[in-house]
Formats: C-alpha cells, sequence, structure tokens
C-alpha cells in the first residue's frame, strides 16, 4: 500500500493524500479522502476502449457495453438496478472513449456498500439473453445514424479513416456503420469480448470524497476478491510512419458550413517529456481565443465561425486536430493556408516567454479549481489511470510543464507539425 502526494511537497500538484491497494486478483484501488461533507464519487476504470477493437468486423463493441452493463444480473436485473440507483438519489453514468470505458456514479457515503455490492455484481455476473442483446445492437446502430446527421461527426470519421491504415484509431468509438449494423448477429462474440477485458487485472476503482481507507478496503476486498483474472491482451497493430502528406474531402447531405479539420500525428501520452508536454500547448498558444491566428480568422477578418483544437493524451500515437467551420465555401483554402503560413511561422520563431508563463498559470489554477467535487476529482483522473493504471503522471506533468520553454515550444512544432505528418479533411455540405 502506498501513500500518495500532497501539493507544494516537491513541486507536486495534486493536492489529496491518497491511498491505493490491489487485490489478489489485480484489482487496484485508490481511495482519496476530500472534504465533501457526506458525498462520494465511485469509478470503474476499464482500460479498455475502441483501441482495442483489433478484430476485423467487430468495431464498436467497447460502445455497446458501456449500454449492455446496464442491463444487469440475474440478482440485479437491470431494471432492480435502475430502481436502487434511483431510490439512493444516486446519479450513475457512464461513457466510452478511443482509450479506456468509465462507469461512475455520486452518492452519499451511507450507500457506499450499498454501491460497491452492485458494481462488482454486474462486472462480475453482467447476464444478459441473445433478445435484449439484439434490442440493445439495434440502439447503438440508431445512435450511429443520429450521429450521421452532425457534420462534425462526418468530419471525424473521415479524418480519423484517412489517417491511420493498421491502428485501430482508424475507427472512431462507436465503430465502423457496417460493423454496428451486422452487430445484432454477433451475441456469442459479445460474451466472449466481456470476458476477455472486463476482468480485474483490467479494471482500475476510484473512490473519492467522504471516505476512509479503513471503510473502503474491506468492502472491496469482501465484494471483488471472488472475481477471476483473465484479461487478455489485444493484439493492435503498430501504425507506420506517414511519410507524405493526405488530404480528403467528404460531402454532408445537409445543409452545413463547411468544415476544415487539419490532423498532424501526435506522440503517445509520456507526461515526462518536454517536448510531449510542449507539442500540447500548441493548441492554446497557437489556436486558443487569445491567439493572434483566433484574433485575426474569428474576430478581425470574421472568416470562421469557430476555430478550435483537438488535443487528446493517448495511450498509443494518436492526431493533434485544429478544426474550424468556415463561413464561406471560397474561403476554404485562403483559412487552410493561414493556418498552415502560422505553424510555419512559429517553426523558427519563438512564442513569447510571458505569454507561455501565463498559460501555465492559467492551467495550473484551472486544474486545481476543477477538483472542487469528489465526482470533478475521480473524473479528472479517469484517463490518466486508464493510460498508466496510477495517478502520479498528473504530479509528472505539471513538474515537466513548469520545465517547457519557447524553445521547447519551436522544438515540437519544427518536429511534430509537419506535412508529412498532416491529414487536412474538407466537408461540404449540401447547397
Amino acid at each position: 500500500m502506498t501513500a500518495g502526494a500532497i501539493s507544494g511537497k516537491d513541486g507536486k500538484i495534486f493536492p489529496f493524500d491518497y491511498k491505493t491497494f490491489t487485490l489478489e486478483n489485480g484489482l487496484k484501488v485508490f481511495v482519496i479522502p476530500t472534504p465533501a461533507q457526506g458525498l462520494v464519487s465511485y469509478y470503474s476504470v476499464v482500460r479498455t476502449g475502441s483501441r482495442d477493437e483489433f478484430e476485423k468486423g467487430y468495431s464498436g463493441f467497447a460502445h455497446f457495453f458501456e449500454h449492455m452493463m446496464f442491463r444487469g444480473t440475474k440478482k440485479y436485473p437491470g431494471a432492480v438496478y435502475d430502481g436502487l440507483t434511483i431510490e439512493m438519489g444516486a446519479n450513475a453514468n457512464a461513457y466510452t472513449t478511443d482509450d479506456y470505458t468509465c462507469y461512475h456514479l455520486s452518492i452519499t457515503k451511507d450507500n457506499l456498500e450499498k454501491v460497491i455490492e452492485l458494481e462488482s455484481d454486474r462486472f462480475q455476473n453482467l447476464s444478459y439473453e441473445e433478445d435484449p442483446f439484439k434490442t440493445e445492437s439495434g440502439a447503438v446502430y440508431g445512435e450511429y445514424r443520429k450521429g450521421k446527421t452532425d457534420p462534425y461527426f462526418v468530419t471525424y470519421e473521415k479524418l480519423y479513416e484517412s489517417a491511420f491504415d493498421l491502428h485501430t484509431y482508424r475507427h472512431t468509438t462507436i465503430g465502423y456503420e457496417k460493423d454496428i449494423a451486422a452487430m445484432p448477429t454477433m451475441y456469442k462474440y459479445s460474451i466472449n469480448f466481456f470476458k476477455r477485458y472486463y476482468r480485474p487485472e483490467n479494471v482500475v476503482i476510484v473512490v473519492t470524497g467522504d471516505v476512509k481507507l479503513e471503510t473502503v478496503k474491506p468492502l472491496i476486498e469482501s465484494y471483488y476478491k471472488d472475481w477471476k483474472k483473465g484479461y487478455v491482451t489485444p493484439k493492435i497493430e503498430t501504425e507506420p510512419e506517414q511519410a507524405t502528406p493526405r488530404i480528403a474531402n467528404v460531402d454532408y447531405p445537409g445543409k452545413s458550413q463547411p468544415i476544415l479539420a487539419i490532423g498532424y500525428k501526435s506522440l503517445a501520452y509520456n507526461p515526462t517529456d518536454r517536448i510531449y508536454v510542449a507539442a500540447g500547448l500548441v493548441a492554446d498558444l497557437l489556436f486558443g481565443e487569445t491567439s493572434d491566428l483566433y484574433q485575426k480568422l474569428v474576430l478581425r477578418e470574421q472568416k470562421v465561425q469557430s476555430l478550435g483544437t483537438e488535443f487528446n493524451e493517448n495511450r498509443d500515437p494518436n492526431l493533434n486536430i485544429i478544426l474550424t467551420m468556415v463561413k464561406e465555401l471560397g474561403d476554404i483554402d485562403y483559412v487552410k493556408n493561414t493556418i498552415l503560413d502560422e505553424i510555419t511561422s512559429y517553426q523558427t520563431k519563438l512564442v513569447d516567454k510571458d505569454k507561455l508563463a501565463k498559460l501555465k498559470k492559467r492551467m495550473k489554477y484551472g486544474y486545481l479549481m476543477n477538483l472542487d467535487t469528489p465526482d470533478k476529482v475521480a473524473g479528472g483522473l479517469a484517463r490518466e489511470i486508464a493510460l498508466t493504471a496510477d495517478i502520479e503522471g498528473v504530479n509528472t506533468y505539471f513538474v515537466t510543464l513548469a520545465k517547457v520553454t519557447p524553445e521547447d515550444i519551436r522544438t515540437a512544432l519544427k518536429e511534430y507539425f509537419t506535412p508529412k505528418r498532416s491529414t487536412i479533411v474538407t466537408m461540404k455540405g449540401a447547397n
């Protein structure tokens, strides 16, 4: 059992003491007491997302189980589970990403044991027949078709399909349409997927709020000790180095202003690497609301409706994305070239030192101010836990962030924001 760090010691930012323990079956648990006046958040982070769907024809199952887990067990069927959580006033929900699936509840501490019983039961004993499986897989297909009505969804789908050749990041979290449409015929495969990935050594539990280790630990041991090991590592192909720029176009059948997406192959998550951390700062420094480019394209020239970024932390190299909705079709090339020119210019010059320093302060302040509830504490750690099975990377990241210089930003731009690492997708709506 190990103890966590306190903010201010050795430059570490995470402000709460925590304890962690691991059961014999590999289930890891973090207990993080916070000032919460009787409130508790209970997170189960499954370190499996759409990334792990390596078998051709079977994409979409990580997201599918986000739905199926609420079908319940023989002891607590879905309707009973829902009734109990409603009776507790619990806020129970889940979400799926490329690298993990997360189930979470916000409760009062007097309901903690019941929640541990319910969650341990469905993670070990999820049970569903073929007809409910078909019903739920049909609902997932409906969700996909609804997504196709969103021009941004269509853009992202084309971007990832164009950017990746072998890696499973090639498909979005919900999966390929043909796979989702065929999902109702894959009942037996779904059971196998659950048995492979929903295993104790692939799950991390986080309990935050008005809790104590001496209360949580025996309950976890009691309810989860019989969960059997059995995790099977997915056979994910390594994406080859991209050698040339990629360009694609996609038509959206509905009315929409054009969307321009520019993605650059990113690095795998590594909070110890200054250049990795510097690359993430490019999002705010070059494209944030205080950036010169944002002021130019959005405010002064009003060429674009919006300008934003999506720079995620991922287990494997993914994409750093610049995304903009252009007001007029004829301005697409101008906007694209303006963005690319801005990147090129900062490959030779330095970002303002004071601007970088202010960004670092904002990031640190923003992180600390977002730890005001147990749910935000646990939720803010979910991706870190999914990527590393630990939370110390948060401290490591901010230690590294403090060391980043304008020269590091320039190096990141020169090495990782280059034409050969780029994929550019233009989405055009029907006129």
